[in-house]
């Protein structure tokens, strides 16, 4: 009796030993990865790189389950179990290894963006520049980072044997499965295609100020699929990369924020004009909405009834061109109600008689 037990004692005690040695690499993993970086740190501390400290920040977490990992695969041939169990558990470590290593470098893609974002600041009133290249590294990222990912992808389905064959059987069989895939991917291909076409010639730019399907907004988003644009009163208008390639739009922003605004009044014929642009000119200079690039008066029209006065001004941004249409709108309707009462717009009929009534 002790005889038939004694091989599942011997068998549960090299599974014990098996696990205490496992667990015990693992720590001993995780006591070298503090230990490393540790040392790393002090070496960031004191360089003069910016980037070593972010490099040291964003793979600390990846490092701590590498480094147990690398060190894991090493040990697993070594220990004392059955074949079956040992190819089981070292492809375990396998996918989680390419797993970390993927979180590894999604990582460092963020640092590779921090770093180059760093020395811009899409916030500054000036901020062309920094749209253009905020609106080129985030498309280059989402690029790198779906690289990865696919990579990744294709990496843990070859560990798989039958996965592996079955896909090589579909590669050598599908001739007209193929096709037919080929053209229903075709608009999805065309779409990344035009996600990447919009990061390296930028007809729009993150924060850009644009007119699409009759709403103005912004440029919140910008994907490899999808735009989305953030309009006025904080609604989001989400449109394919694709439509910003094939239909006409407005940018206000493309070259400059710089903007013109225009206020048109109509007033009767006796509105002295002059009078109406020295209160103007007095209006815009006291506010800091105008930039002082341009300021105007101008009859542009006359109809029988009334005369059409243009007030033109610039601003340095669409925002602030339209509070200051919007304040001297107010002001000039005030300033001919108190003044020139007389001016505002009137319909003129003359009364009389019939003759032989």
């Amino acid at each position: 009796m002790f005889a038939e037990t004694l091989p599942a004692a011997t068998t549960v005690r090299a599974v014990a030993v098996s696990a205490a040695i496992a667990l015990a690499v693992v720590l001993a993993g995780l006591v070298l990865h503090a230990i490393v970086y540790a040392l790393l740190g002090r070496v960031a501390r004191r360089s003069v790189a910016p980037w070593a400290t972010q490099v040291l920040e964003r793979s600390r977490g990846p490092g701590r389950l590498l480094v147990p990992l690398l060190l894991l695969s090493s040990a697993v041939p070594s220990l004392d179990l059955p074949e079956r169990t040992l190819g089981i558990l070292g492809h375990l470590t396998t996918l989680l290894f390419i797993g970390s290593l993927a979180y590894l470098l999604v990582r460092l893609v963020r640092v590779l963006r921090n770093l180059l974002l760093a020395r811009y600041d899409i916030a500054a009133s000036d901020n062309l520049s920094a749209r253009r290249v905020y609106t080129q590294v985030q498309v280059l990222e989402k690029v790198l980072i779906s690289v990865v990912i696919v990579a990744t992808a294709s990496l843990i389905l070859m560990t798989f044997e039958s996965v592996r064959q079955v896909g090589v059987s579909i590669l050598a069989s599908a001739g007209v499965l193929g096709i037919i895939l080929g053209f229903a991917a075709q608009k999805t291909i065309g779409t990344l295609f035009a996600g990447i076409q919009i990061a390296i010639t930028q007809p729009i730019r993150l924060e850009d100020v644009v007119i699409v399907e009759g709403e103005w907004g912004t440029i919140e988003e910008i994907t490899l699929t999808y735009v989305v644009v953030r309009i006025w009163d904080q609604r989001r208008l989400v449109l394919p990369i694709t439509y910003l390639i094939e239909t006409p739009f407005e940018n206000w922003t493309r070259t400059s924020a710089e903007i013109l605004g225009t206020v048109s009044l109509f007033m009767d014929y006796t509105v002295p004009v002059d009078a109406v642009r020295a209160e103007f000119d007095r209006i815009v200079r006291e506010t800091d909405l105008w930039d002082g690039r341009a300021a105007s008066v101008q009859v542009v029209g006359a109809t029988s009834d009334a005369l059409e006065v243009r007030l033109l001004m610039s601003a340095a941004d669409a925002g602030s061109a339209w509070d200051l249409r919007c304040l001297v709108r107010e002001r000039m309707v005030a300033y001919i109600q108190e003044r020139y009462p007389g001016s505002l717009p009137r319909i003129r009929a003359e009364v009389g008689s019939v003759a032989g009534t």
